[in-house]
């Protein structure tokens, strides 16, 4: 296991989203954070390992204490995201493509997920990460001895410069349809993210064509077909992606999670998103009674993707819902100092 993926957890820089790495430092120390804190030495003691060594399905990641501590810190990231920025290495490392399950291979980076689902009729992608992470997700799609042009849908998660700041590259690139939650359109097309934040606003490269998808709405290609589960709160447009997989005999529901972590969202008096903290709550009602059998988000240290592709768990079927418990009550610390601070 390499260093960056025992970072996972919530506390490596990977957490938070671009600030220096000696705010990061200072951060995790407000926080109380270490670099190891849900790495293979702890996770034991965090409840994340089980008796026989492998993760458990219910390991957590909180991570929003990091971003409280950089909002105390008064640190605000600068804008547009293409200027000078110190972004978490993790975000950034290449690595060889992982396959998953079924037809579902990661082509990722270290820090920042892009899954590319393979059908009768072409590939699939979903997220594009960021802007210069494009030629190595690029590589791992030839890698896996497919041309660009094969690539025919991409699927947004949300409209952070983390998960969409290459999608207008890799678009042109593949000449590949864009599909959003439809609350994520409008900040798409801008490129400027949706809502108010602690650490400012992080720009990124318009997209010129991007089609919204409705709740609920199917998507298919071939002989895949995803559903597009709307789950708002870290922004308008957060969307989830349920697909169907048989793997080895096994009929599973693999879900593609859009964030549901504050991550700096502000909860009270957020006026580009007034409806912030409903939204949440609604996502994490709904997320509760989501069936998944593997649990696959956009920042793959929050379910140990490559753990637990390497020592075959990744079939869990309680994981979302302890992801959602932590995030629930995390957002519910955040939602009461907030409350009290009036916004």
């Amino acid at each position: 296991m390499t260093r960056e993926e025992r970072a996972a957890g919530g506390c490596s820089p990977a957490s938070f989203g671009g600030a220096s790495r000696r705010a990061v430092a200072d951060a995790r120390a407000a926080a109380g954070c270490s670099s190891a804190s849900f790495g293979s030495a702890s996770r034991r003691a965090a409840g994340g390992e089980r008796a026989d060594g492998g993760p458990s399905d219910d390991a957590p990641a909180p991570t929003a204490r990091l971003w409280r501590a950089l909002a105390l810190a008064g640190l605000a990231l600068a804008a547009p995201a293409s200027a000078a920025f110190d972004s978490p290495p993790e975000w950034t490392q290449p690595r060889a493509p992982l396959p998953l399950i079924g037809p579902i291979t990661y082509v990722g980076t270290r820090g920042l997920g892009a899954y590319l689902i393979r059908t009768s009729a072409g590939a699939i992608l979903v997220d594009a990460t960021m802007e210069e992470n494009v030629p190595a997700i690029e590589r791992n799609i030839r890698a896996l001895g497919l041309k660009l042009s094969d690539v025919k849908l991409i699927l947004v998660s949300h409209a952070h410069f983390d998960h969409v700041g290459g999608l207008e590259r890799m678009r042109r690139d593949t000449g590949a349809r864009v599909l959003a939650g439809r609350g994520d359109v409008a900040s798409l097309r801008a490129g400027v993210p949706p809502g108010e934040t602690d650490y400012g606003v992080m720009r990124f490269t318009p997209v010129t064509q991007v089609s919204p998808v409705a709740d609920g709405e199917q998507v298919s290609l071939g002989d895949v077909t995803l559903r597009a589960i709307a789950t708002p709160g870290h922004t308008p447009g957060c969307t989830s992606w349920v697909m169907h997989v048989v793997d080895r005999g096994r009929p599973l529901e693999v879900v593609f999670a859009g964030s549901v972590t504050v991550a700096g969202n502000r909860l009270v008096g957020n006026r580009r998103y007034p409806t912030i903290a409903r939204d949440y709550r609604t996502t994490f009602d709904r997320l509760d009674r989501l069936p998944a059998d593997v649990v696959l988000p956009m920042h793959p240290e929050s379910a140990d993707v490559f753990g637990r592709a390497r020592a075959g768990t990744l079939v869990a079927p309680r994981l979302l819902r302890t992801m959602v418990a932590s995030a629930r009550a995390d957002f519910a610390r955040v939602w009461r100092a907030s409350s009290r601070a009036g916004g």
